[in-house]
């Protein structure tokens, strides 16, 4: 078991990225999935509002810079392999650039729901 407080920004994962899952400190809603590298985790942990890098743009980006839907951080967690956050988070508007609250809305039929 890790024993370390900050995210093992290991270079063979995601050249140095973790994901960052965000959820709603309130409702425990998924919010959406982003990566961190170790700039925008330590940005996070100072401003508690959640920084990301994007991997499409290869810049750090502040969620809620642009929109206004910043992201207020209440607690953030690894899991046991300190690879992956979990940021629980009160949001101020929402999450997806779509405008839905949540980036998980597209849903993908099952097996036994293509049967039906």
């Amino acid at each position: 078991m890790t024993n370390q407080l900050t995210p093992n920004f290991n270079q063979r994962l995601q050249n140095g990225l973790v994901p960052a899952i965000v959820t709603d400190f309130t409702t425990g809603a998924v919010l959406m999935l982003a990566y961190m590298n170790a700039e925008s985790f330590q940005r996070t942990c100072a401003t508690k509002e959640t920084w990301f890098w994007s991997r499409e743009r290869s810049e750090l980006w502040h969620k809620g810079a642009t929109s206004g839907h910043t992201q207020h951080v209440e607690t953030m967690m690894l899991d046991c392999d300190a690879d992956t956050l979990l940021i629980q988070v009160t949001p101020n508007g929402p999450a997806c650039h779509t405008g839905a609250t949540s980036c998980f809305f597209n849903p993908v039929p099952t097996k036994e729901a293509q049967a039906e």
